[in-house]
């Protein structure tokens, strides 16, 4: 069984961070070990939410990790919320990475051609240093856009997308993909690009007209599993960005019109059956 650490917080109710991300993998058959960088009451969209900074807690549980020898196959990462965590998640690189390990980040930080009110365009820039060797990221184009010093434009073309993925690459990842990319009306999905070989690559589906906290760790972390059971990247790309619009699909169906995150614990049976060879 492949083990991965996921470094995020924790927001107890809300639907979003390590709340999907261990439940996902772990249904997804990959043994999922927590780094939580912060605790909260429930996720910022909730009004007077708390908070428990765990900051000072992350390198001493690295280090126990370490004393006892632990492997990681993959180290995930997600919303970090200062520039501190930012330098821990290098440092636990640093400590964990083998020749074996996969390296993916998620730069969560904006949305909508705005960064997320807690952060600036110093963070963004840590961020885009985040990036710098691994293997996989998957920003959103807002936070693309603030890595790379890109204008954020709400139409584009092909060749924007094209080109942003190329200043992406820049930053040093190996593989770059980019999320909620439109590339035809009515259609939604991503493209990324691999600089080790120089190649793009594509996947679209229909448009959900629709918007939930927590999607983006949904698709991240259905993403990452899916690599790690043995799909290929392209593979991945399509089981996650499917899985996640069927998912908003339920969740609209639901009656009880849940607002602050999607219904992923009714559709993980889905995930996991698309796992399956035969569901190719």
């Amino acid at each position: 069984m492949k083990r991965i650490l996921t470094m995020q917080d924790i927001s107890c109710l809300g639907k979003c961070s390590i709340t999907i991300a261990l439940p996902v993998l772990s249904a997804m058959g990959v043994e999922t070990v927590i780094l939580p960088t912060a605790v909260l009451s429930t996720h910022t969209m909730f009004k007077n939410f708390t908070v428990k900074d765990l900051t000072d807690q992350l390198i001493p549980i690295a280090r126990h990790w370490k004393s006892e020898n632990v492997h990681f196959d993959a180290i995930y990462t997600g919303y970090l919320g200062s520039a501190e965590e930012i330098e821990i998640a290098k440092r636990v690189f640093d400590m964990f990475r083998a020749d074996d390990t996969l390296l993916f980040v998620d730069p969560v930080m904006g949305d909508n051609g705005r960064l997320y009110p807690a952060f600036d365009m110093d963070y963004a820039a840590l961020n885009a240093g985040l990036c710098n060797g691994v293997d996989i990221i998957v920003p959103n184009i807002t936070e693309a856009c603030f890595m790379t010093g890109t204008e954020y434009r709400e139409a584009y073309g092909r060749d924007y997308i094209v080109s942003l993925l190329g200043r992406l690459s820049g930053l040093g990842a190996g593989v770059s993909i980019l999320t909620g990319v439109s590339l035809s009306p009515g259609k939604t999905g991503v493209m990324g690009y691999d600089r080790r070989d120089g190649t793009f690559f594509e996947y679209q589906n229909d448009r959900v007209d629709a918007a939930y906290h927590g999607t983006g760790d949904l698709f991240s972390s259905a993403c990452v599993g899916a690599v790690l059971r043995g799909k290929t990247l392209q593979e991945a790309v399509k089981i996650a960005a499917d899985y996640t619009a069927h998912t908003i699909r339920v969740t609209l169906e639901n009656p009880d019109k849940p607002w602050y995150g999607v219904d992923f614990e009714k559709t993980l049976p889905d995930l996991i059956e698309s796992l399956r060879p035969e569901a190719e």
